[in-house]
């Protein structure tokens, strides 16, 4: 697929099966989340993927931190079931250095963006991918489990797998309300 191509109609893919990337294809992802961009090249990005029986014990996590945060029983059942529409989850971790002269919203920034460049490479090898968040990014008990450090960010949970039905096209956006010229 070719790169501008990819980019103009990036769409997510919220419906995922098996198979999911693997071999090659998996280090083709990581490998595209490593090449985001990196002010002072501290590399703030760690990725845990999750897959397999380890989708039951996330969701077992997710459902921790709803009932640590008081959610209502949907949002407890989606916690727990959420990480089962995707045979693959790759968690990505915001891993920041302190007081370092690349300011801590940079470093989320650049984990931001190898989060879209693993989707993009996914996608780019016919996979499709969908960038989750939530509250269960910010709650103590998730960020235990994936190692946090005060200063570090879970940035979202990419879902990965095969697309169960091709994203549609939507008609490309008018530019004119989101530009200026300085």
């Amino acid at each position: 697929m070719d790169a501008l191509e990819l980019l103009l109609n990036r769409r997510s893919a919220s419906r995922l099966a098996e198979p999911a990337p693997e071999g090659e294809a998996l280090e083709n992802i990581i490998r595209a989340g490593m090449r985001a961009p990196d002010h002072g090249t501290l590399q703030p990005w760690r990725f845990v993927i999750i897959q397999g029986d380890a989708r039951e014990r996330f969701g077992d996590l997710l459902l921790a931190a709803a009932l640590d945060e008081g959610q209502d029983e949907a949002v407890q059942e989606k916690s727990k079931v959420g990480p089962l529409r995707a045979p693959m989850i790759i968690t990505v971790v915001a891993h920041c250095t302190e007081a370092h002269k690349v300011p801590y919203w940079e470093q989320i920034a650049s984990a931001s963006c190898a989060v879209q460049a693993m989707q993009m490479a996914a996608v780019a090898q016919g996979f499709g991918g969908i960038w989750r968040s939530g509250f269960w990014t910010e709650n103590g008990i998730v960020r235990q489990a994936f190692g946090c450090r005060k200063h570090d960010a879970i940035v979202g949970f990419l879902y990965l797998g095969t697309p169960v039905v091709q994203p549609v096209k939507v008609k490309a956006p008018d530019t004119t309300p989101f530009v200026s010229y300085f």
